[in-house]
């Protein structure tokens, strides 16, 4: 069956290290969507990190096209109608912020508005995150977050840190508290965790399912573990060339080109434009 619809990742995947999408990939997507076919960005980012792609993509403001943000925790139109949203329950956070501190890892949360950290040094890690995503940050207590929990919705948990450390941190988490969120491991310096009930491949398939197609319909093209979900789902699962060992093995195919040399727009013209 033809592909109708391509989900593709953004950091390591859509854009390249200097964080832009580049002229060829861009006109293969654009090409894409004259043809009718759905580009759906499937993301760890907060809406805020995916806006300036979606516009850039001619896809902003509208109720027909769609993005994944938070690896799957939230779906909704590019005009702001939410499909489907998955949160993390404030006590649930609190083990898991109480896990980290005992082993020395940072922690920050993200709503709809604001990254939140409970280390008062804050660590370039979090930093970073803070502008990859561009969403304002900012110092809060346990107290004062406990005080505020009525007021805030938490799209997702994440250890910033070394990669050592987290190493670390995941290898002696306990199951307890493990089996309460679904963990996945975006970057060697990210661990995120999620509303155990989706993923970018749960939010992919609802997404799939309200579209009148199925999964053989689909192209999903990642680099990371967290993509991993997405790819297995699709009936074109597409591994990137710069891919972790693990992405490129369980993909039904891999690039030759990775995010830097318009790796997604040769999928897209090979399975897509081209078949």
């Amino acid at each position: 069956m033809s592909i109708k619809l391509v989900a593709i990742d953004i950091d390591g995947t859509l854009i390249n290290d200097q964080r832009q999408i580049t002229p060829q990939t861009v006109a293969a997507i654009n090409e894409a969507t004259k043809r009718d076919v759905r580009i759906v960005l499937c993301t760890g980012r907060p809406m805020t990190g995916v806006k300036a792609y979606v516009n850039q993509l001619g896809l902003a403001d509208s109720a027909n096209e769609y993005v994944i943000w938070y690896n799957g925790a939230l779906a909704q139109a590019t005009d702001g109608t939410v499909l489907a949203h998955y949160t993390v329950d404030f006590d649930d956070y609190i083990d898991f912020e109480s896990y980290c501190r005992k082993q020395d890892v940072s922690s920050i949360i993200e709503t709809s508005d604001y990254i939140y950290t409970p280390n008062q040094d804050i660590n370039p890690y979090t930093v970073y995150e803070s502008n990859l995503v561009s969403m304002p940050l900012r110092y809060r207590s346990m107290d004062q977050l406990n005080h505020m929990r009525d007021s805030i919705t938490i799209g997702k948990a994440m250890m910033t840190d070394e990669k050592e450390k987290i190493d670390a941190a995941l290898a002696n988490m306990p199951q307890e508290l493990s089996d309460r969120f679904r963990v996945v491991r975006s970057e060697d310096f990210y661990l995120e965790l999620i509303n155990k009930q989706t993923s970018k491949g749960v939010a992919l398939s609802a997404l799939t399912d309200k579209l009148n197609l199925t999964a053989d319909n689909v192209m999903a093209i990642g680099n990371a573990q967290n993509d991993e979900s997405m790819i297995e789902f699709a009936g074109t699962g597409v591994a990137m060339a710069n891919s972790i060992p693990h992405t490129l093995q369980m993909a039904d195919v891999v690039t030759e080109n990775d995010n830097n040399h318009d790796g997604v727009a040769e999928a897209i013209e090979k399975y897509v434009l081209n078949a």
